[in-house]
């Protein structure tokens, strides 16, 4: 789907504001409140803007630790791989979970109050995912830089054709 400046600066306001009153989207990016909204719904439908939710601070709801769990498994089979990421989806503790290249199968990403938290958590969650040969952990000291928000300069690149599809 081509993107122009309009869409783009449309995605770049509600990614740092999802809650803005489309009144206020409209202006400010110079469209009446009704085509605004027709952009909006467009880019739902077209998968682009995936969901609206609510970041929390973590430190504020006492999750102040970040842990990176290097998870490596036992086997590639298509089995074992489905039945780790469907226990890695059903876990609620678990923030963030990728598909590496290179030494570790997955990297969990984990929010927790501190390593008593964090020993909870491994035991409860990390402990009884399925098929896990060897787990490595590391603490982050503090975050440097965490963006929630994608960079969508004013000329690029149209969006490939799956993200029409959703």
């Amino acid at each position: 789907m081509p993107l122009d400046r309009i869409d783009r600066r449309i995605l770049e306001r509600l990614q740092r504001d999802g809650r803005i009153a489309n009144a206020d989207l409209a202006e400010f990016v110079g469209l009446s409140a009704s085509a605004c909204l027709r952009r909006v719904r467009t880019l739902e439908e077209a998968g682009i803007i995936d969901r609206y939710v609510a970041l929390l601070d973590q430190s504020k709801i006492g999750r102040r630790m970040d842990i990176f769990v290097e998870i490596s498994l036992k086997s590639q089979s298509n089995e074992t791989l489905s039945a780790f990421e469907e226990a890695v989806a059903r876990s609620t503790e678990i923030m963030e979970c990728h598909l590496m290249a290179g030494d570790a199968d997955y990297l969990l990403r984990i929010a927790a109050a501190d390593p008593v938290d964090f020993e909870r958590i491994h035991r409860d969650h990390l402990a009884r995912l399925p098929g896990v040969s060897r787990m490595r952990t590391s603490f982050a000291i503090r975050a440097v830089s965490r963006n929630t928000a994608f960079s969508l300069p004013e000329t690029g690149p149209d969006l490939p054709q799956q993200a029409k599809a959703k």
